[in-house]
């Protein structure tokens, strides 16, 4: 990547500057830069969560540093809709500057307030709805009701005298949707009139032929579950899927259960949609988790989090046993969402844990118990074709996600020139009708690991995959600096390599004969030393042993 960076030219007069610091070639991480004369405005602010090569690490976050020093410029942030993966870094950007105006709707709003009030800060927001016209600095901002798994998404179409630009944020096409919000196509259809010069499509669905299923589709079969569920229900869906959660109200009602919310952002968000009339709580349905524990089997769902096998999450916990709610034999546990990409191996060590004591796992695999929020192949289609965009920056996915949009949109007449696919710091110049790439930002990972930000690295996150895989080895020497013997030593210990320690009697006097050998060759300090019996075990451990364990050498001078 590094022979393919080039810094942007200085912005000319007149031009629209665009430059995603994440959601390209991931599923997460979603934050689009837009800059003109002078003014930044930002399109959501998300987290990625990490996979199973990222040991230890919470939350991973877009790369502040193209924008860190222009943090005055900033004259907004919009937000599309309240999923982590486009609200959960927003915190982390106030904290570098607390003033920046936050602009989404009602729900949205709520969320991201819930969640800066755990982080103390109290932010400037304004709320907009579908339809409405606004502005923050030299941007017009048209917001466009969306239909998508959470209610009240937006999409944004952004004016400015170099262009129009339309961001569908996290989209679908569901024609029968549960709250009755439909993506407004006639408004996409009015914009495609007045001419979309730069399209940014969610593309996670591109590569899925056809349309996606109707939410209304899955509540008959989630009823029809836990109507054969002789014992507990367990639900894990994600914690903002307002939708799939009054979906199992429903059923429990209908079912004569109670439903109890476990975790923690599942109490908070689903409090805040109830409150905000989002969700549609019937009398009594509700009970809290001590009350449930207490109640027959089969009058009881637990609502959780943990759909995506997450480590430290309800469900997963559940599957080691590691929680108050004791899944056994009979029990009947639902998983209703998708896998995101990178998750599978977490989802399917937590569901073979769970049928190993006892539990009946119903997930997407074998029955139709989600539909993804977004839209499919035929859906964006449809979108091209009443758009008519001159040019086209796919967004929201990974890399076959993104090749797949942009070859529907060829398909529908778009120069192939102007299907731009590109990485997180991709920097694309709109003007006249035109975009080109002009620049690409050196971005990477920002992992946040406990309290701390941005202090880990890739290379410490390498450090800890050898640990857990491969071992721990030191060696402790006290030797004379001036002619190698060594005075105490090799004392060896090992965690995760070899039970007996008589294993390292064969390299004891490889150590030795090196250390003497290195001092008849002019070395004489410690760093020296180190280096040598760090290599010495190296070539030993990897040629008697087949392994690369992390090997911490410590010479001191006796």
């Amino acid at each position: 990547m590094a022979d393919d960076l080039f810094d942007p030219p200085i912005l000319a007069d007149g031009t629209l500057r665009v430059f995603p610091l994440g959601g390209l070639g991931e599923i997460g991480r979603n934050m689009t830069i837009y800059e003109y004369e002078g003014s930044l405005l930002v399109v959501d602010c998300g987290v990625l969560f990490p996979e199973e090569h990222q040991p230890g690490v919470d939350l991973i976050l877009p790369d502040f540093a193209p924008i860190r020093d222009r943090l005055d410029d900033i004259v907004g942030v919009v937000l599309t809709h309240g999923h982590e993966d486009h609200i959960g870094a927003v915190p982390y950007l106030l904290r570098l500057r607390r003033d920046i105006p936050l602009m989404g709707s009602r729900l949205t709003l709520a969320l991201v307030e819930a969640k800066l009030k755990e982080h103390k800060i109290a932010p400037q927001t304004r709320e907009v709805k579908a339809d409405q016209i606004d502005r923050f600095g030299p941007f017009e901002l048209e917001f466009v009701a969306v239909n998508h798994s959470i209610p009240d998404a937006l999409a944004v179409a952004i004016r400015t005298p170099a262009g129009l630009v339309l961001h569908t944020g996290d989209f679908k096409m569901d024609q029968l949707p549960l709250d009755g919000r439909i993506t407004d196509l006639r408004a996409f259809a009015r914009l495609g009139e007045e001419g979309v010069d730069l399209f940014l499509p969610d593309s996670t669905n591109a590569d899925v032929p056809g349309f996606t299923p109707l939410e209304r589709d899955i509540g008959p079969v989630l009823d029809h579950v836990i109507s054969r569920a002789k014992k507990r229900v367990i639900v894990a869906s994600f914690s903002s899927h307002v939708h799939r959660v009054q979906q199992v109200l429903d059923a429990a009602v209908a079912n004569e259960r109670h439903v109890a919310f476990v975790g923690r952002s599942m109490v908070r968000n689903m409090g805040i949609a109830a409150d905000l009339g989002y969700l549609d709580v019937p009398d009594g349905i509700i009970v809290d988790l001590k009350t449930a524990l207490n109640m027959p089997d089969d009058r009881v769902v637990f609502m959780s989090t943990g759909s995506q096998g997450e480590p430290m999450a309800v469900l997963a916990r559940m599957s080691n046993q590691d929680h108050q709610i004791e899944v056994g034999e009979g029990d009947t546990v639902i998983l209703a969402s998708s896998l995101i990409p990178g998750n599978e191996n977490a989802v399917f060590r937590v569901i073979n844990g769970l049928t190993k004591l006892g539990a009946n796992v119903v997930h997407k695999g074998n029955a139709k118990v989600h539909t993804s929020g977004h839209a499919a192949a035929g859906e964006l289609l449809y979108c091209f074709n009443i758009i008519k965009p001159r040019n086209v920056l796919p967004v929201h996915g990974e890399a076959r996600h993104l090749r797949a949009a942009a070859d529907l949109a060829i398909e529908t007449g778009v120069k192939p020139s102007r299907a731009i696919i590109g990485e997180n710091g991709i920097v694309v110049d709109l003007k006249d009708g035109v975009a080109k790439v002009t620049g690409q930002l050196d971005i990477g990972f920002v992992y946040v690991d406990g309290s701390t930000v941005g202090e880990i690295t890739d290379a410490d996150l390498k450090d800890r995959r050898i640990l857990a895989e491969e071992g721990f080895i030191s060696i402790f020497i006290a030797i004379d600096v001036q002619t190698g013997k060594i005075i105490v030593g090799p004392e060896i210990q090992a965690r995760g390599f070899a039970e007996d320690d008589s294993v390292f009697d064969g390299v004891r006097p490889q150590i030795v004969k090196a250390l003497i050998e290195a001092a008849e060759s002019g070395t004489r300090d410690q760093h020296g030393y180190q280096q040598i019996v760090r290599r010495t075990v190296g070539r030993w451990v990897n040629t008697q042993h087949r392994r690369r364990p992390m090997i911490i050498p410590v010479v001191i001078e006796a």
